[in-house]
């Protein structure tokens, strides 16, 4: 029995809208995050870090909010499933503390992706950084993976300079608490 050419052709459109739409952020990830400090690799440089995540569509804006003592310091990564993001101020948790800072004019390149039934966002980063003996690519690998129940959240991040991944355990808080 064939099939009637206006179901093939309805067919194709809806397999080509599926295929071609961008992969929409898991909104289980949006939220306020705080470190558990004892569950997680030395936060070298900071005493303390909390993430507040925001989604829209395709996009993740992953804002980091450190502190050490008195000094808190706050900088945001924007990451998009659908498109390569291009930023100029890329923030590695670990540059305070190894004084590997980007290249002066330099520009990082995210792609991410979701995998693991999204239930993991996978973020790639290639970037230009300063070290002694001058500027060297980096390629820095993160997976922010939702537990079970979406109370916490696993950050591993695995740079192209290091042998070992950071990883750091995050549980959701209230935005009272958090503030």
């Amino acid at each position: 029995m064939k099939t009637p050419p206006s179901l093939y052709w309805w067919l194709r459109v809806v397999t080509l809208l599926l295929c071609s739409s961008p992969a929409l952020a898991n909104p289980e990830l949006a939220g306020h995050w705080q470190l558990d400090i004892e569950q997680s690799s030395p936060l070298s440089g900071w005493q303390d870090m909390a993430l507040v995540i925001a989604v829209d569509g395709s996009e993740v804006e992953i804002t980091h909010q450190m502190r050490w003592r008195r000094t808190n310091y706050r900088a945001t990564n924007v990451v998009d499933t659908s498109k390569t993001v291009t930023s100029d101020s890329f923030f590695r948790v670990e540059q305070r503390h190894m004084a590997v800072y980007p290249t002066k004019g330099g520009l990082s390149h995210t792609t991410a992706e979701w995998i693991d039934a999204d239930q993991t966002l996978r973020t790639e980063t290639q970037t230009m950084v300063e070290v002694s003996q001058g500027d060297v690519p980096m390629r820095i690998t993160s997976e922010y993976r939702i537990g079970e129940g979406a109370e916490t959240l696993t950050w591993i991040v695995l740079r192209s300079s290091r042998s070992r991944p950071l990883v750091y355990l995050f549980r959701k808080v209230e935005v009272e608490a958090a503030e």
